[in-house]
């Protein structure tokens, strides 16, 4: 029973996203697609843990939140719109030409990021209907309390239906418009992905997967856009050293990492993409983070990393993205050019006393300059604000290694 359980679970993280979009695009409702996919997997709960996964997983959910949101709309009785919308699971004639964007689940990403949705609502509506993220993990993405991402979604949701905002591919000329909302929604996906906020997996391939996937068809649909491509780049680089990232349980920083298990393919896709991003020469956020991590993935070894060059193009990314996550990112490379000391008087000035990876640097910095007290404070800090099991490992075991 507990094996089936854990199975059902799997394939909601995996079919998610795919059932939201389709029940989506086919009822054009939110609320109803998120009631049935909800039922379809209730029902999964009770029947596959005694039976087994059927041979299509995701075709029988669709199958079961179809009708399920059939029965709902009949229910309701209400507008002959809606008693038509019931009929489309009989109707054999074609659909309609789906336009530029012909992925549900990336058409479903151009309409939650509708210019008349706030950006920091289109993000997490997508990624909580998307990629099937909680909305403590979605809070934890945006270093929020829980309530007010709650309050966010359900405003979002409310806006889209008051507003009638069109369930319908954007034409060509309007994507432009929506691609930075897109991009963001892609990015934090993936981080979602590579290091998980919430206490299970500690990554998750099937959303960095997910990621990648829609990033690709992205770039196939706008192949003259440097930030698709940089985007791109950035995750395929990332990507390729997942494996090595995570080892018996534990996170591996990357200058431990074991550099013979990266994905050498990816690399030289993600080199690619940068080199392409250069000679464009229109630098934008993403293509700056992809240029930061070819020069990591190119270095043989650690010690051997370019530094100067990843704090000069820091310093570019600063000039379009003066956040305080990029100045303790750029910390940590001036660490290694010009010492720790000069690294933590940066990084103690940034408010972010909030976000483990701010407490974690302090930790790494205090422990380097032999600071052992106050390095074991940012270090139980560090501990209490994640919930990632590898990176809390981690910590735990450089916490212990203090005298």
């Amino acid at each position: 029973m507990k094996d089936g359980t854990a199975a059902v679970e799997r394939v909601f993280r995996e079919e998610y996203g795919r059932l939201i979009a389709s029940l989506a695009r086919r009822f054009g409702d939110i609320d109803i697609a998120e009631e049935a996919a909800g039922e379809a997997f209730v029902a999964a709960l009770e029947r596959w843990p005694e039976s087994g996964l059927p041979p299509n997983p995701g075709g029988w959910l669709t199958t079961v939140a179809g009708n399920r949101a059939i029965d709902r709309i009949r229910r309701e009785n209400q507008r002959d719109a809606k008693h038509q919308a019931a009929f489309m699971y009989y109707d054999d004639t074609p659909h309609e030409p789906t336009g530029p964007v012909e992925d549900d689940r990336l058409r479903l990403l151009f309409t939650c990021c509708h210019p008349s949705l706030a950006p920091e609502a289109r993000i997490a509506l997508t990624l909580r209907l998307l990629g099937g993220l909680t909305v403590p993990e979605i809070a934890q993405a945006f270093l929020v309390p829980e309530t007010t991402m709650a309050q966010r979604i359900t405003r979002a949701k409310k806006k889209i239906a008051s507003a009638k905002v069109p369930y319908r591919v954007p034409e060509a000329a309007d994507l432009p418009e929506r691609l930075g909302g897109v991009l963001a929604v892609l990015f934090l996906v993936f981080n979602e992905g590579y290091l998980a906020t919430g206490d299970g997996d500690p990554v998750r391939a099937e959303l960095t997967g997910e990621a990648i996937r829609l990033t690709r068809i992205l770039r196939q649909l706008l192949p003259e856009e440097p930030e698709v491509a940089g985007l791109l780049g950035l995750l395929v680089l990332t990507e390729a050293r997942r494996e090595a990232r995570v080892r018996n349980g534990q996170l591996v920083p990357l200058d431990e990492q074991d550099r013979a298990g990266w994905d050498r393919a990816l690399i030289d896709e993600g080199h690619d993409l940068v080199r392409e991003c250069l000679a464009i020469n229109r630098p934008g956020r993403y293509q700056i983070l992809a240029a930061i991590n070819a020069v990591h993935t190119d270095a043989p070894t650690a010690p051997d990393t370019d530094w100067s060059q990843v704090v000069a193009l820091y310093d570019q990314l600063t000039r379009l993205d003066p956040s305080p996550i990029v100045a303790l990112n750029r910390a940590v490379a001036v660490a290694e050019l010009d010492g720790p000391d000069v690294a933590l008087a940066l990084v103690d000035r940034l408010p972010l006393t909030g976000y483990h990876a701010w407490h974690a640097t302090r930790a790494d910095l205090l422990r380097r300059l032999g600071r052992s007290v106050e390095a074991k404070e940012a270090y139980d800090a560090a501990i209490a604000a994640t919930q990632n099991s590898a990176e809390r490992t981690y910590l735990s075991r450089k916490r212990g290694e203090l005298v």
